[in-house]
């Protein structure tokens, strides 16, 4: 069973009652996802690149993929973004988001929708700066090598999912990513950032969202040659 629920930006998130957990911190839907991904993680990356392959760990609600096609939009920056997830959230929930409403989204701009309709297993262009592949698998199923230039890692909390944040996975997203590229995180636990420094990530801990101290952002940086 799942549930809406209100945050305090006034934005909604989703309560999983199998995990215990909601999908987006109740401090603020769209301000968690805003500092966390697009701005300590997309915009980091923008400024080096002139294009980005973006990996959605996972798809939820859908509203990181939102945030980064209104990103690419705005900036006019082409972006090509993937999206995991094991459990997709059911069309009847998905219509009850405010989120259009929230980021007072105009017709022509209803992005929430179109990336909601994409078919899954196909990638599909939701703009000429943005386009989503869905898939619905399992996060340690991903086998790609330098595919991507930022990772959102937005899994379940460690204390609902403990597997999700341990060396096994971290190693996947590693070989994901290409030199310099980032993965960024909400969760600043020492276990966690201790799995990724024993993976070959370099660690930043910057400021959190509101309501938290810290989030975690994780570098992989070119091999130096002798």
């Amino acid at each position: 069973m799942r549930q809406i629920i209100d945050t305090q930006d006034g934005s909604h998130s989703i309560l999983s009652e199998k995990f215990g957990v909601s999908y987006h911190s109740k401090y603020g839907a769209i301000q968690e996802s805003m500092h966390v991904f697009i701005e300590a993680g997309l915009r980091a990356r923008m400024s080096e690149a002139q294009q980005l392959n973006v990996l959605g760990i996972g798809f939820g609600t859908g509203l990181n993929a939102l945030l980064t096609c209104i990103e690419a939009e705005n900036q006019q920056f082409k972006i090509d973004y993937t999206a995991i997830e094991a459990y997709p959230l059911s069309p009847d929930i998905i219509r009850l988001l405010n989120y259009i409403r929230q980021l007072q989204l105009s017709p022509q701009d209803n992005f929430f929708d179109k990336i909601h309709d994409a078919a899954w297993e196909n990638r599909v262009a939701i703009h000429p700066c943005f386009s989503i592949e869905k898939n619905k698998m399992r996060f340690e199923e991903i086998e790609v090598e330098n595919a991507f230039d930022v990772i959102f890692f937005d899994a379940f909390a460690p204390n609902s999912q403990p597997e999700l944040w341990e060396a096994p996975l971290f190693q996947k997203m590693y070989h994901a990513l290409r030199p310099h590229g980032i993965l960024t995180t909400y969760c600043a636990k020492g276990i966690v950032k201790r799995s990724l420094k024993s993976v070959g990530f370099q660690i930043e801990a910057l400021p959190g969202p509101p309501g938290k101290r810290e989030m975690t952002r994780a570098s992989k940086m070119p091999e130096s040659k002798c």
